[in-house]
């Protein structure tokens, strides 16, 4: 369903049943115009915030899965889904530590030159912010072209998210799975 340009989630009043959505307008974050602002830049250059790649995959879903006031889209049979597309290399987490503890984090599905993300979380300040710097500089190592976020929010929009029609989406889409549908982060 990604490779079609839809994405799952936990059907309203019934979580266990997941249902497909195609968001219009869809938020992308470009790789080449993402921007850091500048008091996040300021806050991350005062920290010693590790990052990694899929170190605790099933711990940073399960954090993004916890109630936060919007309901629940990541639901039971989700985490196991996604669980399994990590297994198969098709789904990755960036995740940021500090003192030995996961302090936040995201995750997405790769596919081909595909990123989508799915969820993030932190619980520590500042600690969302560099996942999401730390997975721009990732993602752009990996080759992906084509950054999903799914829904703008003002968050990502700080970074340089921007909305485009579903059509649009498609018409990105395309190039970013034409080499086949191998994990993006292999």
């Amino acid at each position: 369903m990604y490779a079609q340009g839809w994405f799952p989630m936990a059907r309203d009043g019934s979580p266990e049943e997941i249902a497909f959505y195609e968001a219009d307008p869809r938020a992308i974050l470009p790789l080449e115009d993402f921007r850091v602002p500048r008091s996040v830049r300021r806050a991350l250059a005062r920290t010693s915030f590790e990052i990694r790649v899929s170190s605790a995959f099933d711990e940073v879903v399960v954090r993004c899965a916890e109630p936060r006031g919007g309901g629940v889209w990541l639901s039971p049979p989700l985490i196991a889904a996604y669980g399994e597309l990590h297994r198969a290399g098709f789904a990755q987490s960036v995740e940021c530590w500090a003192d030995g503890r996961l302090v936040g984090g995201l995750f997405g599905v790769a596919l081909g030159r595909l990123f989508t993300s799915e969820s993030m979380f932190h619980s520590r300040s500042d600690a969302g912010n560099a996942a999401l710097v730390g997975a721009h500089r990732i993602l752009g190592e990996r080759g992906v072209t084509l950054w999903d976020v799914q829904v703008a929010s003002p968050h990502v929009a700080r970074f340089g998210a921007r909305e485009v029609t579903a059509a649009e989406y498609r018409e990105l889409l395309a190039p970013a799975l034409a080499g086949g549908f191998s994990p993006a982060f292999a």
